[in-house]
């Protein structure tokens, strides 16, 4: 077989069975990214850089490795943009955490979310308590969204931050 297509072939296998293994293990696996989780990822990126390229070491075959899996990480957010069931496959949806000051402790225990994390996560975006939310989700990048209204101004303000440590779930 071609070098080259080679290499292609072995990327490809590579991009889709990391795609299928984060699917199955849970994309919590990549949310809160601690000392071991980043050690982790850095072992699988050693690791899968053998398969992919093979003996193939040079210049040219880490570019065409790197290609392909841009191009296929170009495909896969294709499919999930133009074919919902590949999407809702990937992606979970958003889970609402609280209502109306009311706190859904069934979503906190499937998406794995403690009280005080949660509590945690109302804070950073200003709000004094559950009590002074409107609705908080959890959204598909693993973050969190609070809406709560002013008691004052009775003026509802929504705010979302980006976390330095995501939570996602599975």
């Amino acid at each position: 077989m071609d070098p080259i297509l080679n290499v292609v072939v072995r990327s490809l296998c590579v991009y889709l069975f990391m795609v299928i293994a984060i699917r199955l293990f849970g994309k919590n696996q990549l949310s809160q990214l601690n000392a071991g989780d980043v050690v982790l990822l850095l072992l699988i990126s050693n690791a899968v850089q053998n398969a992919m390229v093979g003996p193939d070491t040079s210049l040219q075959g880490g570019l065409v490795a790197a290609l392909v899996l841009f191009i296929a990480n170009f495909i896969v957010k294709r499919l999930m943009f133009s074919n919902q069931k590949f999407e809702s496959f990937l992606e979970d949806n958003p889970v609402i955490l609280v209502k109306d000051g009311v706190v859904d402790q069934e979503a906190l225990n499937k998406v794995k979310i403690s009280k005080d994390e949660l509590e945690e996560a109302i804070r950073e975006h200003g709000v004094d308590g559950i009590k002074n939310v409107k609705l908080s989700i959890l959204e598909v990048d693993g973050n969190i969204s609070v809406i709560s209204e002013d008691e004052k101004d009775k003026q509802t303000h929504y705010s979302r931050i980006k976390r330095k440590n995501k939570r996602k779930y599975h």
